[in-house]
């Protein structure tokens, strides 16, 4: 029986990981494969199966069906708001004194560049 793969699903997945400002490492480690297979699948063409495909769609946070191209895609982060969006969710870890302390920074840097 031949094989038979949805076009571009290597695409969408290596593009859902970058907005979710994740390596193939990090993906690997949250679905329990390689980096090696994230690659593969990233690259060769090829689906993974079912369990794997439902649990990339759990923690890439879109439907199978928007994994397989099946469905329309909500308008996903580009990997550099992705990676902001990291830092900022880091220093909404950080103690309220230090949270003041960045938000004081970036207000008077974004003042000296006349940014609004």
């Amino acid at each position: 029986m031949k094989e038979r793969t949805l076009e571009g699903f290597g695409e969408r997945l290596a593009a859902f990981r970058q907005s979710r400002a994740m390596t193939q490492t990090q993906l690997g480690d949250a679905v329990g494969v390689s980096q090696r297979v994230i690659a593969y699948y990233e690259t060769n063409g090829a689906q993974p199966p079912g369990a794997l495909l439902a649990e990339l769609a759990r923690v890439l946070e879109v439907s199978a069906d928007e994994l397989l191209g099946l469905k329309p895609t909500k308008q996903t982060m580009s990997p550099k708001k992705a990676r902001l969006r990291k830092r900022l969710e880091k220093i909404e870890q950080l103690p309220p004194s230090d949270q003041r302390a960045v938000l004081k920074f970036v207000d008077s840097l974004c003042n000296s560049r006349g940014v609004s």
